[in-house]
């Protein structure tokens, strides 16, 4: 089915946020998908978007949150990254009430997928918001004192790039570590030489687990047991 793309608003914080939805004309409830885009913001790399309707096309309601609109900001400042990232998270929170009051959202079943910055913040909000039932996590940080202080993540897959600069693969590790910790199902795949971002055979890979992740935790449809880190 063709995906189709509508612009829509919530307030958060008395901002206006914007936020792409993407979905299908599939009749009845759909589960629902937050994307979090990174700190390069939406106005310079179309690929959020291409990645939202890949996502939407296998028949979720995707979300794209401009959820910097908090703070003005068409990328993030790195200088204020600290500061800025409780007023983003608090955001997510009401992009979660969004989405679950969505018309034909099956409330019941909402992920989110983040990447860099936005998996950051993913890890964050589902640390304490139950509502996240399943996460995936494209090469963030682990954002040390944002995690609740007695986490419970959702199901996690963890992406990332053995060669990054940006964000070390040494945090997918330390994500993996407190996945393991908490006794959480979670896969870790990490690519040889990826940077932060991923190329070639390697992004159809990552979109392929991701999908393969949603289907096996968000919508239930397939219900083979995995071990414990995958």
């Amino acid at each position: 089915m063709p995906v189709q793309e509508k612009r829509n608003t919530f307030t958060s914080g008395g901002k206006t946020i914007a936020v792409d939805t993407f979905q299908t004309s599939k009749a009845g409830q759909q589960p629902s998908v937050l994307m979090l885009h990174g700190a390069d913001g939406l106005s310079y790399n179309n690929q959020y978007r291409e990645g939202a309707r890949g996502v939407a096309a296998s028949g979720y309601q995707v979300h794209l949150v401009h959820y910097l609109d908090r703070t003005g900001e068409r990328r993030a400042s790195f200088a204020t990254i600290f500061q800025n990232f409780k007023p983003w998270m608090d955001t997510v929170e009401d992009a979660l009430t969004f989405a679950t009051t969505y018309p034909g959202a099956d409330a019941n079943r909402i992920g989110i997928i983040g990447i860099s910055l936005g998996a950051a913040l993913g890890l964050a909000v589902s640390s304490t918001d139950r509502r996240v039932k399943t996460l995936v996590n494209y090469f963030g940080p682990l954002p040390q004192g944002a995690i609740a202080t007695t986490p419970r993540l959702p199901p996690t897959l963890v992406l990332h790039g053995s060669a990054d600069p940006i964000v070390p693969v040494a945090n997918a590790y330390a994500v993996e570590a407190l996945l393991r910790q908490q006794n959480v199902p979670h896969e870790v795949k990490v690519y040889p030489g990826q940077g932060h971002g991923f190329r070639g055979a390697a992004e159809k890979d990552a979109m392929h687990r991701a999908l393969a992740f949603l289907r096996r935790y968000l919508t239930g449809a397939d219900t083979a047991p995995l071990p414990i880190g995958g």
